[in-house]
């Protein structure tokens, strides 16, 4: 594990711990997360600890063909009675996820400091998110980091049931679209999984973030 000082510099990532820290400290700047995001790296800690960064052994991602879509979410969408828009209410959806109760978790990861963060990455067209609005209000959504091939993905709410389901799926489709190649989604929960995300090894993420090869799969 590496102490982190004012300089911009990141360990490689097989230097990681087998919990996947891979260095404490730094700070959350813009030049900072960018660097991170791009070597495979994302901060995670909680409130009043020092900055964590990681670079798990075993990434989740989701491979766009592989989506599920259940059979009662098919005809969510079809209702059309939701309406989803893009990049239109970042520091809402940020917020919003930053207050959401989750199980087994006794608070948020998004301090603070990186609801700034992001915000200031959302400025420059980095970070971005997807909004999911009823009747006008906005009931789900979720943000991430846009590296032009591959979408990190940080966090997602909702507010009334399968928002968060919605904003997931147009995602995924704008990705796919859009001739990205992957959508990482960090670290493992059931959730990702139902959805069809899958684990990797570290070294076959980077792969797809260094050098865009998107035939993992055999």
């Amino acid at each position: 594990m590496h102490f982190l000082t004012k300089d911009i510099y990141f360990p490689p990532v097989e230097e990681a711990t087998p919990e996947g820290i891979l260095a404490v400290g730094g700070d959350l700047s813009i030049e900072r997360l960018l660097l991170a995001y791009k070597s495979g790296i994302f901060p995670w800690f909680e409130e009043d600890e020092p900055i964590l960064w990681w670079a798990p052994e075993e990434r989740m991602v989701l491979f766009f063909e592989d989506l599920k879509i259940s059979k009662s979410m098919r005809n969510v969408l079809n209702q059309n009675k939701f309406k989803v828009t893009f990049n239109t209410a970042f520091k809402e959806v940020i917020s919003h996820c930053k207050k959401i109760v989750r199980k087994d978790q006794p608070g948020t990861w998004i301090t603070n400091e990186m609801v700034e963060a992001y915000c200031k990455l959302h400025e420059i067209g980095v970070a971005k998110s997807v909004e999911v609005w009823l009747n006008n209000e906005l009931v789900g959504g979720l943000y991430g980091v846009d590296l032009g091939h591959v979408f990190c993905g940080e966090s997602m709410f909702s507010k009334v049931s399968n928002a968060s389901k919605v904003a997931f799926i147009h995602l995924v489709k704008f990705l796919e679209q859009n001739n990205y190649r992957i959508l990482d989604c960090q670290v493992y929960n059931d959730h990702l999984a139902s959805l069809g995300c899958v684990e990797i090894d570290r070294d076959d993420f980077m792969m797809v973030l260094q050098h865009g090869i998107s035939n993992l799969k055999t």
